[in-house]
């Protein structure tokens, strides 16, 4: 698990084939500072698996679900990353609960800079739109971030906005986001949780009563 706080960026320097997915090698000194066999680093919201690592970096396998759900297709040398170690079970809970397992990506629609801070408005695929909601929680390429403003819920194309102060400008890769960058987007565990629940809840009201007892027990 880990909490959508940027601890360092990285920079992609090897790619390989894999069978159908790939190799990955990062630069990410910090990251690997404590890193072990199996532990689990997330590279711009993807959660993956440390196969090999030595005082500058590691390496880990990407595979093609991922690949097709990422912004990773497609990575090459030279990409900058955000990098996040797990989090230890007696840190803070800085930004809010992340998992790594990306849901999808979007677009960045439009960016307004501000006095001190700057504004994207990045598109979300349609069956996300639901799990968004304003003030809520969504992690944009690894980053915890308070969603500021969000698509009304019948617009045909989905989109919302998160304001980005200048230590997440400074601190992540967010800061060189321009309009037409793709970001993997990680919506609220939460959310996900209750939209599961609320499949398996009857829809018709007679069957649903149907079900419950009578109040004050049998006569």
């Amino acid at each position: 698990m880990f909490t959508g706080i940027v601890e360092e960026i990285g920079e992609v320097t090897a790619v390989a084939p894999s069978g159908d997915g790939v190799r990955l090698t990062v630069r990410a000194p910090k990251a690997v500072s404590d890193a072990a066999h199996g532990d689990s680093i997330s590279v711009s919201g993807v959660c993956l698996t440390v196969v090999d690592h030595d005082e500058e970096g590691f390496t880990a396998d990407v595979m093609r679900q991922t690949l097709d759900m990422s912004t990773l297709a497609g990575v090459a040398p030279g990409r900058r990353v955000n990098l996040e170690r797990a989090t230890a079970a007696h840190g803070r809970l800085g930004g809010h609960i992340v998992q790594g397992h990306v849901d999808g990506s979007g677009d960045v629609i439009d960016v307004r800079p501000g006095a001190e801070w700057r504004v994207l408005r990045i598109s979300l695929p349609s069956d996300l739109a639901p799990l968004v909601v304003d003030k809520g929680s969504i992690a944009v390429d690894g980053v915890s971030l308070t969603v500021s403003a969000v698509s009304a819920p019948h617009d045909p194309a989905p989109w919302f906005e998160v304001s980005l102060i200048p230590e997440t400008l400074e601190a992540t890769t967010l800061g060189d986001r321009a309009a037409g960058d793709r970001v993997n987007l990680e919506t609220d565990i939460l959310a996900r949780h209750v939209r599961r629940l609320l499949a398996f809840t009857p829809t018709d009201p007679a069957g649903a009563s149907a079900s419950a007892p009578n109040e004050g027990g049998s006569r």
